[in-house]
C-alpha cells in the first residue's frame, strides 16, 4: 500500500476514533458543567494552566525527534529516562508554586487542586515513549484502540467522581486515571519497552534537536493560553471559566478534524519529504481536506452559539455565547495554520514556526489589555483573533518557500 493509501487507511481510523471520543468529551464537558458553576471551572481552569505551562517550558520534544529517526530503538532508554526526569521536574515545580499562582490569580480555593494536580505530570513522566511508533509505522487501528480506552476510562471515573462529589478536584481525579490507564496500556500493546540506560550523546543528540521545537512550544503557549492567563488576572475565576467552556467548545468540533488530518499526514510528509512533486501534492491535498471540512462547522457555532450552550451546557453558561460565536472564527483559522505547520514540523523547519507563532503572540498581547478593558472576555476574544489572522500571512509564505527550496534542490 502507497503512502495515500496508508494515509487515507489512517484517516478513516482517526475519524471514527474522533467521531466516538468527540461525542463522549461533549458528553463529559455537558456534565462537568451541569455539576460545576462558572466559578468552579475557572479554580480548574488555574490548575490546567499551570501544568500546561510547566509542561512547555520543560518541552523536550522527544516525540518528534523519534518520529524522524529510522531506529528508535537505540534511543529508548535515554527518551524515558529525559521523560521521567522531566515529569518529577514538573510535578516539583508545581507544588513549590501553587501559593504563588494561587495568589496571582487571587484564587487561594485552587491550591489543594494545585497539589493534585502535580500527579498528573509525575505519573505521565513514566508512558513508555516507544507509543510513538502508532504515528511513526502508521498504525492507526492500534492507536485507535489505545487511545480509544484511555479516554472511555477516564471519562467514566470522570463522571463517577463528579457525581460523588460536585467539586472541581473530581476533574483532576479523573485525568489521574486516565494517566494511569496509559501507564500501563503503552507497555501492554507495544512490544518494544525501555530499560534505565544513561547516553550522554543521545542526551545531546536529543536536546540539539528540540531547542526551537521548545521555542516553539513555549510560544504557542503564550498564544493558545496567554488569553486565559490575562483574562484570570484582569477579571476574576468565574470570567476564565466561562471564557475556557466557550474556548473548548469552539474548538472541539473545529480543530479536532484538523488534528486527525495532521496527525496523519505529518509521518506520511516526513517519508517524502525529499519528493516535491508528492509533498506539494498531499500539502495541497490536506490544506484543501482541512478547508473544506472545518469550514461548515465553523459557520453552524458562529450562527448558533446561544443555542449550542443552552442545549448542551445550561443556561448558567450563556454569558459565554457571544465569546463562543468569535472563537468560532478562530477556530477555523488555527485548524488550517495546524496543517500548514505540520509540512514545516515535517520538513524540520520548526524555525520558522517558531517566528510565526511569536508573530502572532505578539499581535495578540499588543491588544488583548486594552480589548479586556473595553469588551471584557469578549475583548480576550477579539485579541485571540487578532492574533492568529496576524501570522497566518507569514506562515503561508513560510510553507511555500519551503516547498520552492525543495524543487530548486531537486533541479540542481
Amino acid at each position: 500500500m502507497g503512502y495515500t493509501g496508508a494515509a487515507i487507511k489512517g484517516f478513516s481510523w482517526l475519524t471514527a476514533f474522533r467521531v466516538i471520543t468527540r461525542i463522549a468529551s461533549i458528553g463529559k464537558t455537558a456534565v462537568m458543567a451541569r455539576f460545576l458553576s462558572p466559578t468552579q471551572f475557572g479554580l480548574f481552569g488555574v490548575a490546567s494552566l499551570l501544568l500546561s505551562f510547566v509542561e512547555v517550558i520543560t518541552e523536550t520534544g522527544v516525540n518528534v525527534f523519534l518520529i524522524h529517526q529510522k531506529d528508535i530503538k537505540d534511543y529508548l532508554p535515554t527518551a524515558w529516562l529525559v521523560s521521567i526526569i522531566r515529569g518529577i521536574i514538573i510535578a516539583v515545580v508545581m507544588v513549590l508554586s501553587a501559593p504563588l499562582v494561587a495568589g496571582f490569580f487571587k484564587a487561594p480555593e485552587s491550591i489543594p487542586l494545585l497539589y493534585v494536580m502535580s500527579l498528573v505530570p509525575f505519573l505521565r513522566g513514566f508512558i513508555n515513549p516507544a507509543v510513538v511508533k502508532f504515528q511513526k509505522d502508521l498504525l492507526f487501528k492500534e492507536e485507535f484502540y489505545f487511545r480509544t480506552i484511555i479516554l472511555f476510562l477516564e471519562i467514566m471515573a470522570t463522571i463517577i467522581f463528579l457525581y460523588s462529589n460536585a467539586d472541581p478536584i473530581s476533574l483532576i481525579w479523573g485525568l489521574i486515571v486516565g494517566v494511569l490507564v496509559e501507564v500501563i496500556l503503552s507497555y501492554v500493546m507495544i512490544s518494544e519497552r525501555p530499560h534505565f540506560a544513561f547516553s550522554k550523546s543521545y542526551i545531546i543528540e536529543l536536546l540539539h534537536h528540540s531547542k526551537w521545537i521548545t521555542s516553539a512550544v513555549i510560544f504557542n503557549y503564550g498564544f493558545e493560553r496567554g488569553d486565559n492567563i490575562i483574562v484570570g488576572r484582569m477579571l476574576n475565576t468565574q470570567a476564565l471559566g466561562i471564557y475556557d467552556m466557550a474556548y473548548r467548545f469552539s474548538m472541539l468540533p473545529i480543530t479536532e478534524v484538523a488534528n486527525m488530518l495532521v496527525r496523519v499526514v505529518f509521518p506520511v510528509f516526513v517519508k517524502i519529504s525529499d519528493d516535491y512533486e508528492r509533498l506539494r501534492k498531499a500539502y495541497l491535498k490536506t490544506i484543501f481536506a482541512v478547508t473544506s471540512i472545518v469550514t461548515p462547522f465553523g459557520i453552524i457555532v458562529f450562527l448558533f452559539p446561544t443555542q449550542i450552550i443552552s442545549i448542551l451546557l445550561g443556561d448558567q453558561w450563556l454569558a459565554a455565547a457571544e465569546v463562543l460565536k468569535i472563537l468560532a472564527v478562530l477556530g477555523v483559522v488555527r485548524a488550517i495554520s495546524q496543517a500548514i505547520s505540520s509540512l514545516l514540523l515535517a520538513l524540520n523547519k520548526v524555525k520558522y514556526i517558531t517566528l510565526t507563532t511569536f508573530i502572532g503572540l505578539f499581535g495578540m498581547l499588543a491588544t488583548i489589555v486594552p480589548l479586556i478593558l473595553m469588551f471584557g472576555i469578549v475583548g480576550a476574544a477579539y485579541a485571540a483573533c487578532i492574533g492568529y489572522l496576524f501570522s497566518v500571512p507569514f506562515i503561508v509564505y513560510y510553507a511555500f518557500s519551503s516547498l520552492e527550496a525543495i524543487k530548486k534542490n531537486k533541479a540542481l
